[in-house]
């Protein structure tokens, strides 16, 4: 494993973390969370290593190991989106020599990338996604800035407090996370047939935080749906979801 920094667009310092050989795969975790609690803890890189594949693990800014700026000027509308691109041109991977994994936030922003024509993979498998996270992020952003407003109110029982406690564990840095919530906008379903390329949409049983998973699959023109057990929060720790990656990753 091999943990590195690089100056994304406007020079904020995001590491990624890599190991394994073969084809990259870029990985982005979910929010608030970070590649070591999404992808390395659960031994997912792992999986993929051991199926010939080189995982290349980004922590968006705000997250993980990356810089945490304080400046409004370093959260433009899409900076999530553009610092996926700027790891891409880093590595100096051209269009079709590379996949694309997202869970969560990660797959709302690979959507997002492959959508607009930024990042051209050979295959996208998003993760813990639906229709709802795609198309009611302001609702879902609200929910969060409201976390980040009354973090010191929170009580147990209270509807907030498991975020608030998830947000705690992972150290966030609650002024930029609440700039990088409003990073971000409403995704137009429409964009959806954009997305040519095999899809894979690997979601948990039990997981409707983000809406029907299995409606996305329909609304992409070349997808697959992967029903894994658990809920959001507990199917990405289970070994039936690095394994669902890999086996679409796999085909040819």
């Amino acid at each position: 494993m091999q943990t590195e920094t690089f100056a994304s667009f406007d020079g904020t310092r995001l590491a990624f973390h890599r190991a394994g050989e073969g084809r990259p795969v870029i990985m982005c975790h979910g929010l608030f969370s970070s590649s070591q609690m999404n992808w390395i803890k659960w031994g997912h890189h792992d999986r993929l290593c051991a199926a010939g594949f080189a995982p290349v693990m980004l922590d968006f800014r705000v997250h993980g190991d990356s810089e945490a700026p304080h400046e409004a000027s370093a959260y433009p509308e899409g900076v999530l989106i553009r610092d996926v691109v700027a790891l891409v041109d880093h590595l100096g991977l051209a269009p079709g020599e590379f996949d694309l994994v997202g869970f969560s936030l990660g797959a709302r922003n690979a959507i997002h990338a492959v959508a607009s024509g930024a990042l051209t993979p050979r295959r996208l498998a998003v993760c813990g996604m639906g229709v709802a996270g795609l198309a009611e992020w302001e609702r879902r952003a609200a929910f969060f800035k409201r976390v980040i407003d009354e973090f010191d109110t929170i009580r147990p029982g209270d509807p907030e407090h498991f975020a608030r406690s998830f947000l705690k564990s992972q150290g966030v840095d609650r002024e930029a996370a609440r700039l990088l919530l409003d990073a971000m906008g409403d995704f137009d379903l429409a964009g959806l047939a954009a997305i040519t390329m095999p899809t894979g949409v690997i979601c948990g049983a039990k997981d409707d935080d983000n809406g029907s998973a299995e409606e996305l699959a329909r609304l992409l023109p070349d997808a697959t749906y992967h029903e894994v057990p658990g809920t959001h929060m507990s199917s990405v720790t289970e070994p039936e979801f690095g394994e669902a990656i890999v086996t679409f990753l796999e085909k040819a």
